[in-house]
């Protein structure tokens, strides 16, 4: 997009748009073209002006001097008529066009008008030319621009998103679209940079910048980079950059399984240390590695340092890590390896790596851990006796060594395996896996008959070495010496401690005979003191002696070393290694030096040393005694057979007491086992100037770092030869001063390695940088290595964090807060510490660990608890003191440490005091939670208490009974300061009640104890409820839907069915809360004592099912989940195997019911929001004669169980049959001593298909009479009649009562054809002036069904507005009316509309029948006349609804059906067929003879065969009759009780004002009806069937049809509708006619002529206007009248609400004239 002055970016960014500025000096912005080749070019935008098409301006580009320029302007005309243009030319004479005239164009031509462009000078030009119409004007713009530097941009540039303090780049374009060369200079503000930031663009060049985005913050930035272009920069344009900064979020995660147990308890309390890598226990020398990995949460790409923490000085670290910088994808994960290797053997490394990332918040440290352990090796006996042998011959013994740890050892047993020892050991050295054994074998060969022992010590890599005693004696024939036993090495231990060895054995025997000495109890001589008691061990008390000191004063030749933890020794050898390292001149050359033994003890000895075979290095003498505290000096020569070679070995020399050579002179008591010293030989036959072996040798660490502490310490190196040859070596002692090294010198064979022991104490005075130590192998100073010794005392250093203060947040008096602090150990050295705090502060304030001990470069959390006292401030100071583990006794050094800390009071509230669950599901478990709020400065501790409140007298709550029902979780903890805690509660209500709970707490101490009264914090309230259904409505379909909703309502037990609803289940019922398939049998077990019957009535076999529509409302406040279960459901399925075939009478009617669906549910379960309803269609198929019985359970979850006994009746269509609900019916209690009972009544319902007559046996009545002196208690007074099919006939009885009590009679109703049932009747007499006011005053109770219609059935489009209409109580002979309303609430269907009222007397519809429109509605009058006996009414209306067009086409079908008929009765068809057969049997009558009269079976019978065929095919191509539409049937209930006026006025005396009694019709006080044996009317014998009849019957017949023939009878009938009969004549001649709302059944007396008197009468007053006639006729007057202004309202003619209107009077003379005439009309009027 190319642009004069660039816009602002901001108003619309969009990605790839292009934006471009360039230099002009117009006003306007003007488009330019991108190709140099075109001079000029129009607008690209076109305008209509004037219903003329056009340009708005021309423009002129890239022109030059001197040239004509043309551009043809263009004028169409878009309108329909012709339209004259005028134009101006240009004013300037740079443009030029046409000269003017009248332009004509027609409805869509065009013009085109040439305007030429000639410039004189470089600048820009600007013109226009006007055009004119009778319209108006406009005009087009001429404009001439020069060449402007032009730059193509984007608008916009998205970098990537970007780390804080990491950097994203991007690149974009740019060119110059102008024909100019132009400079650019880019401005951009932080954080964006751009280069090249300037530079030069030919025309048409493209230049790419690169934008790098470093932010600072997380922020959405925007910044507009700016372009100054042009030959000065004098234009300028934008470019938006956009950028998105996070904050970068790593997080270093360990894998699983890298922590043990104990190291992940360890780092779950040091909570601020997040992640611990911890290497396992490894030998030294080995390395492991483990990753941990580096997590970005955050969306963007970032990077990463990891570096070590500052580590002690000489320290080096056992962790390695490669990685010390990366970058991390987004949500991608980066592995970092680990390597540790341990330096040391039991000890513990620590190292810290922090992960640091710039632009992060925080650092995060991970601490590196990991232990060293060196090998467990032990011999499998501490001694070896050899036993006795003989001068020249050998023993052999077997030893094990065993390393039991899981890691590799080496070992070397620092013995001469060259033959100069008598004991060899096979093998002396190697490594032993880790958890193996090694078997040795260990042979004694003696040269000489002495006693030999020698202590062998077997040397271990990275541990202290272990001795092994080996014994053995040798005999010869001369010489038999005292044989060696492991017992005497332990008395010897004994004997050494006490002193004793340096004695002989002589003296020592004779100091026991002398009782100068005397045996203790384990054999072991002791000393006696002065009084002749046992002396205590006088090196009792001297430290335990350690196996490498042991094994340093072994290889120093026995001399004792300056520790006092060893003994002075028995027998010394000096020197103890003799080197010959100068090579001999000759092959025959020896060279000797000479070694002193001296012997230390007090008795004289014999020096024997052991010869070796063919070994260059000898002794001699080989023998000799050496008196007590004597010298003397042996000769070593070194004499060589080889040249070239190396030798070494260990020159072993036994000292023993000299009278211990025989046995005989040896008191086994004083025995002393001999002495071994050894002499370390090595040398080498190289001849002066021969170049020695190259050694192949490696050291295993070269580097050795000692303790930083003053004591004596210990460490081993390993030196392996590696090659094929053996090498030498050797350490002087001279130049590593501090230093020993064992052994100095020595032959490692080929292949083997030699363990090297070196023993300093540190000092401060070593080098800083280590002592080096040469090691000089095959004796050749070119082979030297080195062995760096660091033995650097150090002073114990520990850091605390923050700076040495502590600062603690505001706490509560009598509550703890912690804090987590750092000590870190800065040395080399394993410290131990110890806090100390004063008395007084150490109330307040503890630390754990209290002591403990702190790695090398350890940081360790440390606890601190606050616990103040009072509400104040605390400043504390306690001490920490720490030492170094190995040196105790060193002066303990200390820091302090502040600590600061405030103490506040706190407490707790609730958000609302009050909080309310509402309805709770009984026995579920509901979870809420309980927000408690601290707004206070400091944490508070707290402990919740429930509390139960009852409200309500009668409530009883027994908590060890009843638990309680409201639970806490936690019951205990702590609310930080100004914060919230929702406290987790449950709550399980146990019983349907009102529960309320106070929730209280108390505030903790330090130790968990309360303190304080309780304090409320809100107050719980909820109500326990179970799921609540209720059936509000019922329908019937099918075979039942001539029942009324008061049938159907008591045939389903639905009352019932809503008591035990409402009702709380039993525990059994919860036994399952769900449906569950729990039985094993077809007959399942039933945990309810709920039953009730449903009772789906009787009906033909093939009619259709009875159904019925039950509307179950969700009356309660929780969702109800309900199911109705079958047996089946209840089943457990079982495979076929299981199943055992063998079934009950009931199980397999049962399961007949089950598997022909004869009753069917559906749906069958469903859930029930509060306040939802829904239908459920219950139906019963009538496919067998029979009776059927199915047990259904309907069940709620949570809540009650019910079981319902589906029963259904199916009869033979033949079969009388009517169908009793219950064998029990309970009349309405009857008060005794009243004159009018009322009349009661008892239905009977035909379920059949046929017609039912009925008797009443009255018998048991008759008995009932007689047992109340001839009173009749009860009386049936129709005990015979008929039902007929599907319909409802009554029982008429009347109660009367004698007594207070209940009466029970058993009646039998008999059946014609059918069977009798045996029913109870019972009714119940009370004492009205017994009961007083108890006597309830409304004595007639509507039954309870819904009065409203709640469930439709399908396809139903007519409604009642009332179902069932109850007129409660009314006295006798009066009329009751109410108003009903018919709808009709389809969109497109009509409907007609019929009362069927033939059955029902007393009762009145208005109106009875007519058609309702679609969405029509139309009032009813219903009005019923209560007779003259008190009577309950239980009235069934039906309403027949047909639909319209149904009818229309049935009775169209039946027209046409007639139609067919009519046509086949009066046409037949001839044809020539037969009129042949005729005239042929005709010709040939005459000549055919008759066939014989007999009868042939065959032709009879195939005739009537051939007939019976056609017949069938002819029903079978008949057209049957069309059936008429169903009616749909609306039944309304109408129920009412009449009482006697004298009863009505006692009980009901204010509403007798409401109703008006008819007194016109006498008072019948005999409601008897007449008995059954007397006549039908007065002096009249019934007709009786015969030829009396049959004559009455015919001529009867015949008057009647001969009247209806005469045309005169029809004219006189015709004649007298139309003939005029004064009014008040017909009044005076006719008699007196019953008020038209009184019932049929009333029979009123006939009435006088002169019954209602003269006119004048009724209108002047006297006795006419008191007479009955006249009250009843006023009344029914009325009522019409309001009958009528309410339908006119209904229709909208009649607005009650509309205000009066005035209605001026005519005058009075004319007034006068209309009495006048009226009372003349009076006067002629005939009486």
């Amino acid at each position: 997009m190319l642009t004069v002055v660039p816009g602002n970016p901001l108003s619309s960014v969009s990605p790839g748009s292009v934006t471009c500025g360039k230099d002009v000096k117009a006003v306007s912005p003007v488009s330019r073209q991108r190709s140099g080749k075109l001079q000029r070019r129009v607008s690209s935008q076109q305008s209509c002006l004037l219903g003329i098409e056009t340009w708005q301006e021309l423009v002129w580009e890239n022109w030059e001097l001197g040239r004509d320029i043309t551009i043809n302007l263009t004028l169409k005309n878009v309108r329909g008529k012709l339209r004259k243009l005028r134009f101006k030319p240009p004013e300037s004479k740079f443009f030029t066009t046409l000269f003017p005239q009248v332009i004509l164009l027609s409805p869509g031509t065009s013009f085109s008008l040439p305007i030429t462009f000639r410039p004189l000078e470089r600048c820009e030009y600007e013109d226009h030319v006007e055009f004119q119409c009778k319209d108006g004007s406009f005009r087009v713009r001429l404009r001439a621009t020069l060449p402007c530097h032009v730059l193509e941009v984007p608008e916009s540039v998205l970098l990537p998103p970007c780390a804080v303090a990491h950097s994203s780049q991007t690149t974009f374009s740019f060119r110059n679209v102008s024909s100019l060369q132009t400079t650019f200079h880019w401005e951009s503000a932080a954080p964006f940079n751009l280069s090249p930031e300037q530079g030069v663009l030919s025309a048409g060049q493209e230049c790419r910048v690169t934008v790098v985005f470093q932010p600072h913050e997380a922020l959405v930035y925007q910044r507009q980079a700016g372009c100054r272009f042009g030959d000065h920069g004098e234009s300028n344009c934008t470019v938006l950059l956009l950028g998105l900064s996070k904050y970068p979020c790593f997080q270093l995660r360990v894998p699983a399984g890298t922590l043990d147990r104990d190291q992940r308890k360890h780092q779950e309390e040091e909570e601020e240390e997040s992640q611990v890598l911890a290497f396992g226990p490894l030998a030294v020398g080995t390395s492991v590695k483990k990753h941990f990995e580096i997590l970005n949460h955050s969306p963007v790409k970032a990077s990463f340092t990891l570096c070590r923490l500052r580590r002690p000085r000489l320290s080096p670290s056992a962790f390695h890590c490669d990685v010390a910088r990366g970058e991390v994808a987004p949500g991608a994960t980066a592995r970092v390896p680990v390597t540790f290797s341990p330096l040391s053997v039991d000890s513990t490394s620590m190292d810290y790596l922090s992960l640091s990332c710039p632009g992060a918040l925080s650092n995060t440290l991970l601490k590196l851990t990991g232990s060293s352990i060196g090998p467990v090796v032990s011999l499998s006996a501490p001694v070896m006796d050899c036993g006795c042998v003989e001068e020249g011959g050998e023993s052999q013994r077997l030893l094990r060594l065993v390393n039991t740890s899981s890691v590799e050892a080496h070992f070397q047993f620092d013995l001469d395996g060259r033959g100069h020892s008598v004991f060899s050991l096979q093998p002396l050295e190697g490594r032993l896996a880790p958890h193996s054994h090694l078997n040795l074998r260990l042979v004694y060969r003696p040269s000489r008959a002495i006693a030999h022992h020698k202590r062998l010590a077997c040397l271990i890599l990275h541990r202290e070495p272990l001795f092994l005693d080996v014994i053995g004696t040798c005999h010869s024939e001369q010489l038999k010496p005292a044989i060696l036993l492991p017992r005497h090495l332990a008395l010897y231990q004994r004997h050494q401690v006490r002193g004793l060895t340096w004695y002989p054995p002589d003296i020592l025997s004779a100091m026991l005979t002398g009782d100068k000495i005397r045996l203790d109890q384990e054999g072991a001589l002791c000393l006696l003191d002065e009084a002749g008691e046992e002396a205590s061990d006088p090196a009792g008390s001297l430290p335990e002696r350690s196996s490498v000191g042991e094994y340093y004063q072994a290889c120093a030749g026995g001399k004792a070393l300056s520790s006092p933890c060893y003994s002075a020794p028995h027998v010394t050898v000096e020197p103890s290694v003799v080197l010959f390292n100068h090579g001999p001149s000759s092959s025959s050359s020896s060279f000797s030096q000479s070694v002193t033994v001296t012997n230390h003890t007090k008795g004289k000895i014999s020096l024997a040393w052991t010869p070796g075979p063919d070994s260059p290095f000898s002794v001699s003498p080989g023998s000799c005694d050496l008196g007590a505290l004597k010298t003397t000096s042996f000769r070593v020569t070194y004499a060589p057979q080889l040249q070239n070679c190396f030798h070494g070995a260990q020159l072993e020399c036994f000292a023993v007491y000299k009278v211990l050579r025989d046995y005989r002179h040896v008191d086994m008591r004083t025995l002393c086992p001999p002495w071994c010293l050894t002499v370390r030989v090595v040398g080498h036959s190289f001849q002066p100037g021969r170049e020695h072996f190259v050694p192949h040798c490696s050291l295993q660490h070269p580097q050795v770092l000692f303790p930083a502490v003053e004591v004596l310490s210990y460490r081993t190196v390993l030196l392996q030869n590696s090659g094929d040859l053996p090498l030498t070596f050797h350490l002087d002692p001279e130049q590593s001063p501090g230093v020993c090294v064992v052994p100095t010198a020595g032959l490692v064979p080929p292949g083997a390695h030699q363990i090297l022991t070196l023993r300093t104490t540190p000092s401060e005075d070593s080098p800083a940088q280590g002592l080096n130590i040469p090691l000089q192998l095959n004796a050749c100073s070119k082979h030297t290595q080195t062995l760096s010794v660091i033995n650097v005392v150090e002073k114990p250093c520990v850091s605390l964090e923050g700076k040495g203060s502590l600062f603690f947040k505001p706490t509560a008096a009598g509550s703890t807060s912690t804090r987590l602090h750092r000590v870190r150990n800065r040395s080399r050295l394993p410290l131990g510490f110890e806090w100390k705090i004063s008395g007084s502060d150490g109330r307040v304030l503890s630390v754990e660990p209290q002591s403990g001990e702190l790695q090398p470069n350890e940081s360790g959390v440390h606890t601190w608890t606050f616990n103040p006292l009072e509400e104040t401030v605390y400043t504390l100071k306690p001490h920490i003191h720490f030492w170094p583990i190995q040196n105790p006794a060193c002066r303990k050094s200390h820091l302090q440490l502040k600590v600061l800390g405030m103490s506040s009071k706190g407490s707790i509230q609730a958000d609302s005091p009050v909080l309310d669950l509402g309805e709770v599901l009984v026995g579920d478990c509901r979870s809420f939670e309980v927000p408690l709020v601290n707004n206070g400065p400091c944490p508070v501790t707290f402990c919740l208490a429930v509390q139960r409140v009852v409200d309500g007298p009668g409530l009883v709550y027994d908590p060890e009974t009843e638990p309680n029902a409201l639970e806490l979780d936690p019951t205990r903890g702590t609310i930080p300061s100004r914060s919230r805690l929702r406290i987790r509660s449950t709550l399980r209500l146990a019983r349907r009640t009102h529960y309320r709970w106070t929730i209280s707490y108390q505030t903790l101490n330090s130790t968990g104890m309360v303190q304080g009264a309780p304090q409320s914090v809100c107050e719980v309230r909820g109500e326990g409820v179970y799921p609540t259904l209720e059936v509000t409505d019922i329908r019937s379909a099918g075979s039942l839907s001539g029942l009324s909703k008061l049938q159907l309502w008591k045939l389903f037990s639905l009352d019932e069915l809503n008591q035990h609803l409402r009702s709380d289940p039993a525990p059994p019922e919860l036994t399952y809360r769900v449906p569950t398939r729990h039985s094993l049998r077809r007959c399942p077990s039933v945990f309810t004592t709920a039953s009730l019957d449903f009772n789906f009535g009787a009906a033909p076999v093939n009619s259709e099912p009875s159904t019925a529509l039950l509307m179950l409302d969700n009356t309660g406040c929780i969702p109800v989940d309900w199911s109705f279960l079958l047996p089946e459901d209840q089943l457990i399925e079982l495979e076929c195997w299981a199943e055992t075939g063998e079934f009950s009478s009931g199980e397999l009617q049962q399961m007949k019911v089950q598997d022909n669906r004869l009753f069917s549910v559906s749906p069958r379960s469903g859930t029930l929001l509060p306040g939802q309803q829904r239908a459920v269609h219950c139906s019963y198929r009538h496919d067998f004669a029979s009776t059927a019985r199915l047990p259904v359970l309907f069940k709620l979850s949570h809540g009650r169980e019910i079981l319902m006994n589906f029963q259904g009746v199916t009869l033979h269509r033949d079969r009388p049959y009517l169908h009793f609900t219950s064998s029990r019916h309970l009349f309405t209690p009857v008060a005794i001593g009243g004159f009018s009972p009322p009349r009661q009544v008892y239905e009977l319902y035909n379920g059949g298909a046929v017609p039912v007559r009925y008797q009443v046996d009255t018998v048991p009545l008759e008995q009932l009479r007689e047992d109340n002196f001839g009173h009749g208690v009860l009386r049936c007074l129709n005990p015979r009649g008929e039902v007929l099919p599907g319909r409802v006939a009554l029982l008429k009885w009347i109660l009367s009562p004698l007594e207070a009590k209940t009466y029970s009679v058993d009646i039998s109703i008999a059946v014609e054809g059918g069977d009798s049932m045996l029913v109870t009747f019972e009714g119940c007499g009370f004492d009205a002036r017994l009961l007083g006011q108890a006597v309830p005053l409304q004595l007639y109770a509507p039954p309870a069904v819904p009065t409203t219609q709640k469930v439709a059935l399908p396809g139903q489009v007519v409604f009642l507005s009332e179902e069932r209409v109850s007129l409660g109580d009314v006295p006798v002979r009066c009329a009751s009316s109410r108003l009903l309303f018919l709808t009709n609430v389809s969109h497109t269907h009509s409907v007609l509309y019929a009362w069927d009222l033939a059955e029902q007397q007393g009762v009145q519809m208005t109106p009875e029948r007519g058609r309702l429109s679609p969405g029509e509605n139309v009032l009813c009058v219903l009005t019923l006349i209560t007779s003259a006996c008190p009577s309950f009414y239980q009235l069934d209306l039906v309403c027949q609804v047909t639909n319209e067009e149904a009818l229309a086409q049935y009775h169209d079908a039946s027209q046409r059906w007639e139609q067919e008929e009519e046509r086949k009765r009066n046409e037949f068809t001839l044809t020539e067929k037969d009129l042949r057969d005729n005239t042929h049997s005709e010709s040939h009558s005459h000549a055919k003879t008759l066939p014989p009269i007999r009868a042939i079976s065959g032709c009879v019978v195939g005739g009537i065969c051939s007939r019976s065929r056609r017949s069938e095919r002819e029903v079978a191509t008949a057209w049957p009759r069309p059936l008429p539409p169903r009616p749909a049937l609306l039944h309304l209930g109408v129920t009412a009780r009449s009482h006697s006026l004298l009863e009505y006025h006692t009980h009901f005396s204010d509403e007798l004002s409401k109703h008006h009694v008819y007194r016109s019709q006498p008072s019948d006080t005999n409601c008897e009806p007449p008995r059954q044996d007397s006549p039908t009317s007065a002096g009249l014998t019934p007709l009786i069937h015969g030829p009396e009849r049959d004559i009455l019957t015919h001529t009867l017949t015949s008057l009647l049809r001969s009247l209806l023939d005469d045309p005169a009878f029809h004219h006189s009938l015709t004649d007298g509708s139309s003939e005029s009969v004064p009014y008040f004549s017909q009044l005076l001649q006719t008699p007196p006619l019953p008020p038209p709302l009184l019932p049929p059944s009333s029979s009123p007396p006939p009435a006088s002529p002169c019954s209602l008197g003269p006119p004048t009468q009724l209108l002047l007053g006297g006795t006419g206007a008191r007479s009955p006639e006249l009250s009843d006729l006023t009344e029914e007057v009325l009522l019409n009248t309001l009958q009528n202004l309410m339908m006119e309202a209904f229709l909208g003619e009649l607005v009650l609400t509309a205000r009066p209107r005035i209605i001026a009077l005519p005058p009075a003379t004319a007034r006068r004239n209309s009495a006048c005439s009226w009372k003349s009309s009076q006067g002629r009027a005939p009486f």
